[in-house]
This record gives C-alpha cells, sequence and structure tokens, in this order.
C-alpha cells in the first residue's frame, strides 16, 4: 500500500508508512516512502498533518482503538481523508463457507479455534461493522464503507497455511486443535480442493471537516 501511494502522489508529495517493525520493509523501503519506526498506540507520528491516513487491520488489535482512532483523526489535515479496513469475523467466522466434507469440517474448526485465540487477547471480533459511526463519532464526513471477502483462491491457501503456522503451537497448547489435525488441514491444503474465504474485511472512509 506504502509503495502504491507513493506512486500516486507525484514528484510533489511525500508518503510516511509507520510500524512497530519495519523489517516487512525492506531495505531500503520502496521508492518515495518514509519508513518510520513507531507504535500508533503512544501518539501520533511526526510529519502532519496530513491529507490521507490509512490505517489496515490495525485498530481492531489495540485495546484503545478508539482513542487512537481519534489520534488519527485528529492528525488529518482540513479537507483530508481517514481510510480504516479492519475485519469481521463475527459477521462471517467460516473457512469453508460450503461445508460439504470432513476436510472443511476441520477447517471450519481450526478458523473458529483461531478466533478464539483472538478474542482471548482482547480483539473484538465485530469492530468491522462499527467502523462507519466510529468515523461519524470522530466528527469526520462524508463516511461512506463497504465490505470484500473472496470465496476461494490461491491467495486464501497462502494466508492460511501462514495463519497456522504462526498459531500452531497455541492451537494445539489450548486444546483447540491436535497436531495431527493440524496436519491434516495443511495436506488438505495442499490439494488445492477447499475453498477458503476470509473474514469480511470492512473499508471505511472520512474526511476532515475544512472548518
Amino acid at each position: 500500500m506504502a509503495a502504491w501511494l507513493a506512486g500516486r502522489v507525484g514528484r510533489t508529495g511525500s508518503v510516511v508508512a509507520t510500524d512497530i517493525d519495519l523489517s516487512w520493509m525492506g531495505d531500503p523501503p520502496p521508492p518515495g516512502v518514509e519508513a518510520v519506526e513507531h507504535d500508533v498506540a503512544s501518539g501520533p507520528v511526526a510529519g502532519g498533518p496530513f491529507d490521507l491516513i490509512h490505517a489496515r487491520l490495525l485498530l481492531v488489535h489495540l485495546p484503545d482503538r478508539a482513542e487512537v482512532a481519534a489520534m488519527l483523526a485528529g492528525a488529518l489535515r482540513p479537507g483530508g481523508w481517514l481510510v480504516v479496513e479492519d475485519a469481521d469475523p463475527a459477521l462471517q467466522p467460516l473457512a469453508c463457507i460450503d461445508e460439504k466434507g470432513p476436510e472443511q469440517v476441520l477447517a471450519n474448526r481450526i478458523r473458529a479455534g483461531f478466533r478464539s485465540l483472538m478474542a482471548s487477547r482482547g480483539v473484538d471480533l465485530a469492530f468491522g461493522r462499527t467502523l462507519p459511526a466510529l468515523l461519524r463519532s470522530l466528527g469526520l464526513v462524508e463516511v461512506g464503507a463497504d465490505g470484500y471477502f473472496p470465496l476461494t483462491g490461491p491467495d486464501g491457501a497462502v494466508l492460511e497455511r501462514a495463519t497456522v503456522g504462526h498459531v500452531r503451537a497455541e492451537l494445539v497448547g489450548a486444546g483447540l486443535v491436535t497436531d495431527a489435525e493440524v496436519d491434516r488441514h495443511l495436506h488438505a491444503l495442499d490439494t488445492g480442493l477447499l475453498d477458503l474465504t476470509t473474514a469480511p474485511l470492512v473499508s471505511a472512509w472520512g474526511r476532515s471537516p475544512h472548518d
């Protein structure tokens, strides 16, 4: 996203990308992007006010998400836009909507275990749907939103494998699934026959008033 924005702002524009871990950005970062190590929960990043602030899959993980959203809105230039994207796992909780066999049932049980872990960490599983109301509460205008989730495709399997690999030990340790079941699920992913979907991603936007 940062690289895409850098290609849109032209020679006179600039893009600041922040994260608590900059390793994913590469060294050096994409052309036209200033990478800043920053914890958004600690306060606004230097360099504002901004014409556009984009936060993707960020607020839902923060305990003080409403306060951070207010800080982001406050860092906008008059007329600037805040775009927030977060998932809503409670809106569509299944990994396989077409639960037609034992492998699909297992995939959905593993997804339920993952959601259980997220909830235990303080993630609001229904946060995505609240974004329009949140942006209006911050005084933003021209608020709009849409939602998206793919029904199937190769990217879904890549994401599923990465996610399951990341939380495997926790899933097994919590008794939500066995090691053998994880291996079976990963094998099913390799067959390419699982139609995997993701939680709906809600994208919401609003503009800071001019006065």
